[in-house]
């Protein structure tokens, strides 16, 4: 079985989260940017340790916690754009990233469970 840094879908999700992360660096709204930046790490950290666990059934698991935490990041950045945090643009191009992890992700555990 390869590295879960090897994965696409781990490559894309953690470089989604260094974006918000840094957009929200100097952010005073504490309870917002604590919410958006967990649910942006929680994805490539989910897929992470569903991978480590080794295991098809907790890998899965992990996987669906992990799609659960692209929705939940959906959501904050419509709210960030709605409250202007967020620039439109740059909220759009992340919720375009988000929902294409999401279906990564799907995909992955299709084939997963093809095994």
């Amino acid at each position: 079985m390869q590295r879960f840094e090897n994965l696409e879908v781990w490559k894309r999700s953690a470089r989604l989260s260094c974006e918000v992360y840094k957009h929200f660096a100097d952010s005073r709204d504490f309870g917002f940017k604590d919410q958006i930046t967990r649910s942006s790490l929680s994805i490539a950290s989910n897929i992470a340790e569903g991978h480590e666990r080794r295991t098809t059934k907790e890998f899965a698991n992990f996987l669906s916690y992990a799609k659960g935490s692209s929705g939940e990041l959906r959501t904050q950045i419509y709210i960030g754009i709605d409250i202007n945090y967020i620039p439109s643009s740059l909220g759009k191009a992340w919720i375009t990233e988000a929902e294409e992890i999401s279906k990564m992700i799907s995909g992955l555990v299709k084939s997963i469970s093809e095994d």
